[in-house]
Order: C-alpha cells, then structure tokens, then sequence
C-alpha cells in the first residue's frame, strides 16, 4: 500500500467518524425513511412511467405522511392527553378500583391510598420534567421533518444511488446481484412475515377487546401490534390481564370468549398466515426474528423491531453468497 492510498483510506475513515456523529442524533428517523423508502420505491418506478420521479415522490411522501406518521402522531397525542386529564382529575373515587379492592384486601393493600400516591408522584414528575419533554418533542418534530426530506430524495434519486454503490463496490457485477437480490428478500421477509403479521394479529386481538368491551380498546390495539413483533409472547401480554380483568369484575362469559377468540384467532393466525407469507422471499429461522427484536431494540431503538432480524437474516445471507462464490471462511 503506497503512501497516498494510505492517507486517503485514513481521511475516509475520519469522515466517516464524523458522518456518523452526525447522523446519529437522528438515527430512528433516518432508519424509518431508509425502511418506508424501500417498501415505497415499487409504487415510485410505477407512477415514474406517468409522471415526473419529483412529483411521484412528492405524492408518496404525503401519502406516507397521512398513512403512517399522523396515525402515530394522533395515538401518541390522544394516550398522552388521557394520562394528563386521569393525573390533573386523579381523585380516590375516580379510579377503577373496585374490581381489585377485595384481591387487595387479601394482602394487606391499601390500594387507593396506593394509587393517590401513584397518582400524585406522576403529576409532580411531568412538572419537573416539564422542560425535556418540551426538548424531546423540538427534536421529534426536527426528527420527522428529517425522515420526511430524506426519504423524498431516497425515492427521487434511490436507483442513482444503488447504481452508485454498484460502481464504488469492489464486488463483481454477479456477486453485487446475488448480494442484492438476498439482501431484498431479507427484508420483505421481515415486512411481510413479521410485520404484517403483528399488524393482523393485533388488529384482531383489538377487535376482541373491543367486543367485549375493554376500555380504551384503541390504544390497547396499537400496543398489542407492538408486542406481536415479538415472536412467542405477543399480544398475549394484553389480552391475558384483559381476561383476568373481566373475570374481577364478574364478567366470566366475556372472560372465557376473550380466551377461546383470542387463543384460537389470534393465535393460530401467526401458524397459518407466517408460513405462507416468509415462504415467498425467504427462510427465517424463529430464532433470527427473537434474537433480532430483543437486541435490535437494545442496538437501534424502536426501529431495532423492524432492523434486528434482517441485519441477523442480511449475515446469514451474505455467509451464503461468500460460501457459493469464494468457498469456506
């Protein structure tokens, strides 16, 4: 290695450095414009063929807008204007306790003068913390507005980019293919088998709830889709104390259809619906999807759902290629 080559694979390093100092502060958000840009860009070669790549750009990111971040915007505003009236209103006679008064009892519990205390710490802490949620609401706002540019440009311009990374590459053309082409399957794995299936199985777990009559059944809803990306527990973390709840207020027959509905639907929708979905782009072993949602969450943030298993399904993809092209490690 000559001097030169040296220095500049030295200067590359630092800006990458730095690059990532910069990027970091806002790495959720970038994260989620990368993966709306990926799911996305079908729907933009599509409309390319009617209109200019700007404009069909433009319409998809309103329509990302107004179909995944205001949706999420809404619930976020609508749990957090709920938990700001039930701490301002908390009083010994508002809360829903009855139901556990007599279980309380049992052990020894107060359980108003426990949920007062609860109650009033919560207040107290929102007011002292007062100034950092205003700070971390300033940096969502920045942070959405950064995903919203950025993936406009990734759709505008994102086969300029793949054609560029093709070209500073130092890969075969066939091996740059195959590492693409695996790498594409991973991901629409991931969405398809491990994202829309939360979706459907929280959807129907919210749907039960509903029925039944759980209060606050939307917010619920969205918290079950959450835990169903995470294999074997899901939604159950919900819809279990749901059961119990119903049978504390003497509800046994809601209980035990909330039990039989959500155990047999929801339930048996992931046995059915997973094969049938990752069978079509590729194999994802459970252990991929449970190792990539726990430590993708610790790595990444809430986008480590979503990125954890296809980093984990992008190794085992590209130990494959390396395997089929340049023999064993």
């Amino acid at each position: 290695m000559n001097r030169s080559r040296g220095t500049l694979l030295v200067l590359i390093t630092v800006l990458l450095l730095l690059s990532a100092q910069l990027v970091l502060p806002y790495i959720q958000y970038v994260l989620a414009a990368v993966l709306l840009a990926f799911v996305l860009t079908p729907a933009q070669r599509r409309l390319e063929q009617r209109t200019s790549p700007t404009i069909a750009a433009f319409s998809l990111v309103l329509l990302a807008l107004l179909l995944a971040i205001v949706p999420v915007v809404i619930v976020v505003a609508y749990v957090f204007r709920d938990a700001r009236a039930l701490v301002e209103g908390a009083d010994a006679d508002s809360l829903p306790l009855e139901p556990f008064q007599s279980v309380a009892q049992r052990f020894g519990v107060d359980l108003e003068s426990t949920a007062m205390e609860w109650a009033r710490t919560a207040g107290q802490t929102l007011l002292e913390r007062s100034p950092e949620l205003l700070a971390g609401l300033t940096h969502t706002a920045i942070g959405i507005g950064v995903a919203l540019f950025l993936l406009y440009y990734l759709l505008r311009d994102g086969d300029s980019l793949l054609r560029w990374l093709r070209e500073v590459t130092p890969l075969p053309d066939a091996v740059q293919t195959d590492l693409f082409d695996s790498l594409e399957n991973v991901t629409w794995a991931v969405l398809a088998g491990h994202v829309l299936i939360a979706l459907v199985q929280g959807g129907l777990a919210g749907i039960g709830l509903f029925v039944v009559g759980i209060p606050n059944s939307l917010f619920w809803t969205v918290i079950m889709i959450v835990l169903s990306l995470i294999p074997i527990v899901g939604s159950f973390l919900v819809w279990g104390p749901a059961v119990v709840y119903l049978l504390l207020i003497n509800q046994p027959a809601f209980a035990i259809g909330l039990a039989i509905y959500s155990t047999i639907i929801v339930g048996l929708s992931d046995d059915y619906m997973r094969p049938i979905v990752v069978d079509r782009y590729a194999e994802l072993n459970p252990a991929v999807i449970i190792i990539g949602v726990l430590g993708g969450v610790t790595a990444f943030g809430f986008m480590g759902l979503f990125y954890g298993p296809i980093v984990l399904g992008a190794l085992v993809a590209t130990l494959e290629i390396f395997s089929d092209d340049y023999g064993s490690l």
